[in-house]
C-alpha cells in the first residue's frame, strides 16, 4: 500500500461523487416495485417531509418518504462501511483488510444480535419488552462494543512488536468470522420457536434495508459525522506509516493514538452501519480499493473520498439490484457477498506475488 500518482485528480473525483450523489438518490425514490415516481413527484413529497410544502396525496407521500428514508440509509451504511474500510486498510497497510473480513461487522451484528435478545424478552425483566425505547440506544451500543471487540482481538494476534503480519491478519479474522457464525447459528437454531427474534436475527445477518425510518438514517449519519472528527488526526499519520511504525515515530507520529482513534472511529462507523442495516460484507474491501487505484493511496485524500464513494456505490448497487430483480431482489448482504467475493478472489490473485512474499 505505497501512495502512487493519482490517475484522476482527487478533487474532480470528489465533486464527480458528489454530484452523482443526489442523482442517485432521487432515482432510488423515484424507482419502486409498486410504482415509479416522477422527479416532480419526488421534490414535492421530500419538500413535504422537509415542512417547505404541501404533501402529496397521503399513499403517494408516504410511499415517497418510505423509499427516502430506505435511500438516506443506504447512502449512509455505504459511506460508513467505506470509511471503516478505507481506516483499517490504512491502520493495517494492507489492502486486502476490511471490516467484514477481519471480523468488525461480524462482531457489530453479534452484538446487535444480543441487544434483539434482550429486547425480545431473552434478559433481565427490565428489558423484556420487545418495542422499548431503548432500542434506539442497545443495538447501537452493543454493535459498537461487538466491533470494537473484535478489531482489538484481531489487531492483538496479528501482531507482534508493533508489526501486523498480513498472513497472520487475515487468518484470525477468518478465525474471528468462523467464531461469530458459529455463534449466530447456535443462537439462531435455540430461537426457532420464536418467530419474532429470529427473523429480527435472520434479517441482521443477510443485512436488510426494507422499512427504514428516520431513526434509523440519523443513527447511522450521526455514528458516521461523530467517526469522520477523526479525519485531522489520522490523514497524514496513516501516510506516514505506510513506511512502518518505527520511521513513522522517528518522525513524530504517535503511532499508539493513531491506533486508537482509527480503530475506535472504524468500529464507530461498521456499528452504526450493522445496527441499521445487518451484515453487508466486502463493501468496506471493494469500494477502497477502487477509489485507491482511481485517485492514488494517500489518506488525505482516500478517507474524505470513501464517504462520498461508498454511498454512491451501494445505492447504484441497490438501484441494479431491485430494477433487474423488481420484487425478487436480493438482501444487500447477499448481494454484496455475490459482489465482494469474486472481487476479493481476483485481488489475491492480482497481487500473487506481493503475497507470495509474505
Amino acid at each position: 500500500m505505497t501512495p502512487g500518482a493519482p490517475r484522476i485528480p482527487a478533487r474532480t473525483l470528489g465533486v464527480t461523487l458528489l454530484l452523482a450523489l443526489p442523482v442517485m438518490l432521487i432515482l432510488s425514490v423515484r424507482l419502486g416495485v409498486t410504482t415509479t415516481l416522477g422527479t416532480g413527484q419526488v421534490v414535492d413529497g421530500v419538500l413535504a417531509v422537509l415542512g417547505l410544502g404541501e404533501p402529496l396525496p397521503p399513499a403517494l407521500q408516504t410511499i415517497v418518504e418510505l423509499r427516502l428514508w430506505r435511500a438516506l440509509t443506504a447512502a449512509g451504511v455505504g459511506a460508513a462501511l467505506a470509511f471503516s474500510g478505507a481506516l483499517i486498510q490504512g491502520l493495517f497497510r494492507n489492502g486486502l483488510a476490511a471490516p467484514s473480513i477481519i471480523g468488525v461487522t461480524g462482531g457489530a451484528s453479534l452484538g446487535a444480535t444480543v441487544a434483539i435478545l434482550l429486547l425480545g424478552g431473552y434478559g433481565p425483566a427490565l428489558l423484556a419488552v420487545r418495542d422499548s425505547g431503548m432500542l434506539t440506544l442497545l443495538i447501537p451500543l452493543f454493535g459498537f462494543v461487538g466491533a470494537a471487540g473484535a478489531v482489538l482481538l484481531v489487531a492483538t494476534l496479528s501482531s507482534r512488536g508493533g508489526r501486523f503480519s498480513v498472513p497472520t491478519l487475515l487468518l484470525t479474522g477468518i478465525a474471528v468470522n468462523a467464531c461469530i457464525a458459529g455463534v449466530l447459528s447456535l443462537i439462531s437454531s435455540l430461537l426457532l420457536d420464536d418467530w419474532d427474534v429470529s427473523r429480527a436475527i435472520l434479517a441482521w445477518t443477510f443485512g436488510t434495508l426494507a422499512d427504514r425510518s428516520l431513526f434509523h438514517v440519523m443513527t447511522v449519519w450521526v455514528a458516521l459525522g461523530l467517526s469522520v472528527l477523526v479525519l485531522p488526526f489520522v490523514t497524514w499519520e496513516l501516510d506516514l506509516l505506510q513506511g512502518g511504525e518505527e520511521d513513522a515515530s522517528a518522525l513524530g507520529v504517535d503511532t499508539r493514538r493513531v491506533r486508537l482513534l482509527s480503530v475506535a472511529a472504524a468500529a464507530l462507523a461498521a456499528a452504526a452501519a450493522v445496527s441499521v442495516a445487518g451484515q453487508i460484507g466486502f463493501l468496506g474491501l471493494v469500494v477502497p480499493h477502487l477509489l485507491r487505484q482511481l485517485s492514488g493511496a494517500r489518506h488525505r485524500a482516500l478517507l474524505p473520498l470513501s464517504l462520498p464513494g461508498g454511498a454512491v456505490f451501494l445505492l447504484g448497487i441497490e438501484l441494479l439490484n431491485h430494477g433487474l430483480l423488481a420484487e425478487r431482489a436480493l438482501q444487500p448482504g447477499v448481494v454484496m457477498s455475490l459482489v465482494g467475493g469474486p472481487f476479493f478472489l481476483a485481488l489475491l490473485a492480482w497481487n500473487r506475488k506481493e503475497v507470495d512474499s509474505w
